[in-house]
């Protein structure tokens, strides 16, 4: 039988019951973007991840990641890397921004990063992994919380002692994607080591899921099957930040939350594309913000000749007509 907080709580950040909490993800967890997941229901938020090499040489990409409002709280800095001594120096530069977490990425499978020991890698060098979250936790006095993988291939795979040891050593809450780094994001999440995580006697901080919680009826799996403290959403976000609220919506009732209308869609979609440019700039916030048009506007029958327009035009006025457009001729 899972056995459940009556409270979940990240150190003394008090959350909603079973809460739900946007992923950190490259190009797309940006200030804008958490912003219209906060407004439609996440309860925690994650930046980017931000490279602590990157960080300390003051680089321009890793110090913009920084940016964080107050309307996003409680949310969290993602850092990644695997020097100790640049970790340590990257938590006096994010503690400066005053966030409400410090994440450690010990879970991105990217070759890039991998290459470096860093995110997925470090799953080879778990003492490494722990040494780092003790020295970390040892080093601020704000929440540092893990995210990872159930381990680096599907014969390495010890979440359970793992994450113990993370706890051990001060991690205040773990969230575990349910593939291993060999999978990369193939095949089916598999849920059931995070539950074992779960439900080791041992283990009290809070256990969040992550991996393939694309609709309500999952997310209400991984909480009352696999008796979890709360999700963590990446991929069915993009473009859709309704998702939270849908999720909240079928737990309260049962039922599915109307979907957005086409005009609904193309509203939010234009003001992503505004805050995006507001915070990025013209050009970035236009080429950045086209990855999410697909899924605000996914299942409109003859919507080619707008999505090209939308992905293609480095103009933002003709973007946002073609938002214009589109209310005119689908609603």
């Amino acid at each position: 039988m899972p056995k459940f907080f009556s409270v979940v709580k990240i150190d003394n950040i008090e959350l909603p019951d079973f809460p739900l909490l946007l992923a950190p993800m490259e190009d797309v967890s940006d200030p804008p973007f958490r912003a219209l997941c906060k407004e439609n229901g996440a309860d925690v938020v994650y930046t980017e991840f931000i490279s602590s090499e990157g960080l300390i040489r003051d680089a321009a990409k890793s110090v913009m990641k920084l940016d964080i409002y107050e309307k996003e709280r409680p949310v969290g800095i993602q850092i990644f890397g695997a020097n100790l001594d640049s970790m340590l120096r990257s938590v006096e530069i994010v503690e400066k921004t005053k966030p409400d977490i410090i994440d450690i990425n010990f879970g991105c499978p990217v070759k890039k990063v991998v290459s470096k020991g860093a995110g997925a890698g470090i799953l080879k060098d778990i003492d490494l992994m722990v040494k780092l979250t003790e020295a970390m936790v040892k080093h601020t006095s704000l929440p540092i919380t893990v995210k990872t993988r159930l381990g680096w291939d599907h014969d390495s795979i010890r979440i359970v002692e793992v994450a113990e040891r993370l706890q051990d050593v001060g991690c205040k809450a773990i969230s575990i994607h349910g593939r291993t780094r060999a999978q990369m994001y193939k095949g089916n999440a598999d849920w059931r080591p995070i539950a074992e995580v779960k439900n080791n006697p041992r283990m009290h901080i809070p256990v969040f899921g992550n991996g393939d919680v694309d609709s309500p009826e999952r997310a209400k799996e991984m909480r009352d099957v696999y008796g979890l403290d709360g999700c963590m959403i990446g991929r069915a976000s993009i473009g859709y930040p309704w998702f939270f609220n849908e999720v909240k919506h079928y737990f309260k009732t049962g039922e599915h939350l109307a979907p957005p209308t086409i005009a609904e869609r193309a509203e939010m979609a234009r003001r992503h594309l505004e805050m995006s440019i507001d915070w990025k700039g013209e050009h970035l916030g236009v080429v950045e913000t086209r990855r999410h048009y697909t899924n605000y506007f996914k299942g409109i029958p003859h919507f080619k000749e707008y999505r090209l327009k939308m992905v293609t035009s480095d103009d933002p006025q003709v973007v946002f007509d073609t938002f214009e457009l589109v209310k005119e001729k689908f609603s």
